[in-house]
């Protein structure tokens, strides 16, 4: 049986790794401080036999190696996510993201763990304007965040090449699902547009609306990780992927979707109208991501678009959040 460490393991995308790991038959230990993780998360695995959770802080060196001892793999979800709030917080971003970041790839390398598979971030692609995203062209970041994210991404190549430690990196795109937190101030669009419709309320949309996303369904990035955790190609380590579906919704698109699912369930929502304020600080206009090279390299095979997995958010929420 493999053990897998998740960091961030009672967050949004690590509670869904360290559910699906246990189905798999693995051990999972989870680390987490709960700065934005939520206990609730993980609450039905606590009387798992396999399932371990140790309150830490990655920023704390002797956590992190606490947590990696007899682990055979490392799933890195721990990071301070948000553009506005690294805008607001430049230093608390920079010390969790970075940081945290190489206190967890030393304890892995100390470890002889086998792989280290993060969490990166699209927001890498910074001012590049070539649509799709391809891993090799980037451009210069547009927030602290972004920064922290690319910064990662070198370390790992650098621990990779100097230490021998396999690392890869999955380039998250606006990632959304079940257990995604809609509430305080750096909610998600998702989740947020979600709550304020069944609360009868006007979602904001920044700017004009017809900035795009390439809205990517949990279920894909969690068979990415899998993916990334079982290959035995050689070739497919020591690089980045993007994680995602490959299409592209404006805000505009997504609001009418929501507003569809949801007045299935309430029909007043249909009728709700969206207000639309000033666009934000450091904001990518448009994201679409190419997932060629995680097909060829990974047999990376998404199995849900963005409506399908809109569907499959709302249905959660509706019977969650109320």
């Amino acid at each position: 049986m493999n053990s897998v460490l998740v960091t961030g393991g009672a967050g949004f995308i690590g509670s869904n790794l360290c559910e699906t790991l246990l189905q798999k038959g693995c051990k999972v230990i989870c680390l987490d401080n709960f700065m934005t993780g939520k206990r609730e998360n993980i609450e039905s695995f606590l009387n798992n036999p396999n399932f371990k959770l140790i309150e830490g802080d990655i920023r704390n060196p002797e956590d992190c190696q606490n947590a990696v001892k007899r682990v055979d793999y490392v799933l890195h979800q721990a990071a301070l996510g948000s553009v506005p709030r690294s805008i607001k917080d430049p230093i608390t971003t920079n010390n969790v993201n970075i940081d945290g970041f190489v206190n967890m790839l030393v304890a892995a390398r100390n470890a002889k763990v086998k792989r280290f598979i993060y969490a990166a971030s699209s927001s890498t692609y910074g001012d590049s304007k070539s649509l799709p995203k391809e891993e090799d062209i980037i451009g210069k970041p547009l927030s602290p965040y972004a920064v922290t994210k690319y910064v990662n991404e070198l370390y790992a190549d650098v621990f990779s090449k100097t230490y021998g430690l396999e690392c890869i990196g999955l380039r998250y795109f606006n990632v959304f699902g079940r257990r995604q937190d809609p509430d305080g101030a750096y909610a998600a669009v998702i989740p947020l547009f979600v709550k304020q419709l069944m609360n009868h309320q006007s979602p904001i949309i920044n700017g004009d609306g017809e900035y795009s996303r390439d809205f990517t369904y949990i279920d894909n990035v969690i068979q990415m990780n899998l993916l990334a955790l079982e290959t035995i190609n050689t070739n497919a380590v020591n690089t980045v992927y993007n994680a995602a579906y490959g299409e592209r919704t404006t805000l505009n698109l997504l609001v009418q979707y929501l507003k569809k699912y949801l007045s299935e369930y309430d029909p007043k929502i249909a009728n709700i109208a969206v207000i639309h304020g000033p666009e934000r600080l450091g904001d990518i206009p448009h994201s679409l991501a190419s997932v060629d090279k995680a097909k060829k390299l990974l047999g990376y095979d998404p199995k849900f678009n963005m409506k399908q997995g809109l569907k499959e958010a709302v249905e959660w929420y509706w019977n969650n959040l109320r």
